[in-house]
């Protein structure tokens, strides 16, 4: 084994992460981690990485395995070129490139610096670092970014800064990798490219992954739950079924716990009354020992607390009519959308673009046509330049009646002058990250002429998985899955009549992408969707407009 773990207990604030679990990694294995948005993935990961060392357990490494972790914060790395940021993390580097460097200039007839340069240049050779600058040129070219290894990581977006780091993890060669959520901001080319890699790589992984291309392609899942870390063989498909087979068992124990503790009670009771009753003290003394035996594991039994039950769709209609039933009853609560109704009656034209030309200096793309009624679906694919962002923006602009930045060299948009528009996007807007959630939530509604009230906000951050301390938190420091949950709120707060949604899976858990796909397949508007999850594209399916 690769790594070995066991977490005693992990707290984050007064929320207990972990509580008596472990788990191990094979040499070359490549096993997912999923789990529920704040269950404590990231967590683990800094854990891990020997980033986070406030817990109670052991982390045992085997000896001498390098390991390389996608870095979630960028904090002094600001002013580093792309190329020597890459370049410093991968393994021995900078030592070997020091060495190679330095003893020309001090080794003189010392046989020991001698040696070491020696040693130096066959490691140097057998890593492939001499022509590793190359390589990291092929691979940031895949991902579009090609023209930025020189430069600095300051002047890099956030996902820009997230493909880095996915290069960085691939070119290593590391014994085990840390990937955290590698696919979001990759377009369907570089998605492939990484796939492939990640399927062909002998390095042992752990990724971080709500996409279910990426959780196909391992050889086994972890998934962080109830403070537990349960493993499951195989892929996510593998995954699904055991999942479906393992969560029939725990309702079926979980109510057999439910039931005992009703009977617990009526036993408590009886054995009172019985012990009240008896004139005899040996009679009263077995009663009252039957009493406390049964208080003492009434006791234990109701902490107990109940389990996660979350089971896909396609399993929960592969069940029978009375396990279905115990699902809908025991289910995990999962976010409840609002304002996905659409508009009911005709199917009315919404967005019409006639043979349209769009760019800067030159243009991004042309001749591009397409209409989008009510009730339709259109998804807009490309790589990443091609022009996706700026065609949706040019839209939006049009709709508000504002000026775009954007220059049409030609053709036509016409977009209904009703049009009501929720936007989903992958960057947080900038107005709100200040902002704690509660005042996010009610400057979304009141920047729109919508009322919203404490009550509206409570209802809210409940129905979409907040808790009520989470209010207080400023959105900045909110996790990816709650930052993605607020943007729906703020994509449905008016109730629009076309959604246009970029890359809404990204930083979702796997039972909300799912709630989010079954809300949009019973959605009346239109939808406009830019989007590289394969799974996701099945279930909206649509017409495809190619830029």
């Amino acid at each position: 084994m690769i790594i070995t773990a066991t977490i005693s207990e992990k707290s984050f604030g007064d929320k207990s992460l972990f509580n008596g679990t472990s788990f191990f990694v094979e040499d070359g294995e490549k096993v997912g981690l999923i789990g529920r948005n704040g269950e404590g993935k990231t967590t683990l990961f800094r854990i891990l990485a020997g980033e986070d060392n406030d817990f109670q357990g052991e982390l045992q490494l085997s000896k001498g395995v390098h390991m390389v972790a996608t870095r979630q914060e960028h904090h002094g790395f600001e002013d580093m070129p792309v190329l020597e940021y890459i370049l410093q993390d991968l393994p021995k580097y900078a030592k070997l490139k020091h060495i190679l460097e330095n003893h020309p200039l001090i080794m003189g007839d010392k046989m020991h610096l001698i040696n070491e340069y020696s040693e130096a240049l066959e490691q140097f050779d057998a890593l492939g670092y001499y022509t590793i600058e190359n390589e990291v040129e092929k691979v940031l070219d895949s991902f579009q970014l090609g023209d930025r290894i020189n430069s600095t990581l300051g002047e890099l977006s956030g996902g820009q800064k997230r493909l880095i780091e996915v290069a960085k993890v691939m070119l290593s060669k590391a014994q085990l990798a840390l990937v955290d959520e590698p696919t979001n901001h990759m377009d369907y080319v570089a998605k492939d490219k990484f796939l492939q890699w990640m399927s062909s790589a002998n390095d042992a992984m752990i990724v971080i992954s709500h996409d279910r291309d990426v959780l196909e392609k391992v050889d086994r899942i972890l998934e962080v739950k109830d403070q537990k870390i349960l493993s499951y063989k195989g892929n996510y498909t593998d995954y699904l079924r055991q999942n479906s087979s393992s969560t029939g068992s725990m309702m079926n124990e979980y109510e057999l716990t439910q039931r005992r503790i009703v009977n617990l009670k009526a036993k408590v009771l009886e054995y009172q009354r019985y012990k009240e009753k008896s004139r005899s003290p040996s009679t009263i003394q077995r009663f009252k020992r039957l009493e406390e035996q049964s208080r003492a594991e009434l006791a234990k039994l109701e902490k107990t607390e109940k389990p996660t039950f979350w089971v896909d769709r396609e399993s929960v209609q592969d069940m029978g009519l009375k396990t279905g039933e115990q699902y809908q009853k025991y289910k995990a609560k999962n976010i409840k959308l609002h304002g996905v109704n659409g508009e009911e009656g005709y199917s009315r034209l919404l967005v019409n673009i006639t043979g349209l030309s769009l760019g800067y200096d030159t243009p991004l793309f042309k001749d591009i046509s397409f209409q989008i009624r009510e009730g339709e679906v259109v998804e807009l694919r490309g790589r990443n330049g091609a022009g996706k962002s700026t065609l949706v923006k040019t839209l939006l602009a049009t709709a508000q009646g504002k000026s775009f930045s954007a220059k049409s060299f030609d053709g036509v948009i016409d977009v209904d002058k009703k049009i009501r528009v929720g936007v989903y996007e992958q960057e947080t807007p900038t107005e709100i990250l200040d902002k704690t959630l509660a005042e996010a939530i009610e400057h979304i509604f009141l920047s729109r002429g919508l009322k919203v009230g404490d009550t509206k906000v409570r209802q809210l951050m409940a129905d979409y998985l907040f808790s009520q301390g989470d209010a207080s938190i400023p959105v900045k420091q909110l996790s990816g899955g709650q930052k993605a949950r607020l943007q729906l709120i703020d994509m449905l707060a008016d109730s629009p009549s076309l959604l246009v949604l970029d890359e809404p899976t990204n930083h979702l858990d796997l039972p909300s992408i799912e709630e989010l796909e079954n809300a949009l397949q019973s959605y009346a508007g239109a939808i406009l969707y830019i989007s590289h999850d394969t799974h996701f594209r099945k279930q909206l399916s649509g017409e495809v407009v190619q830029l």
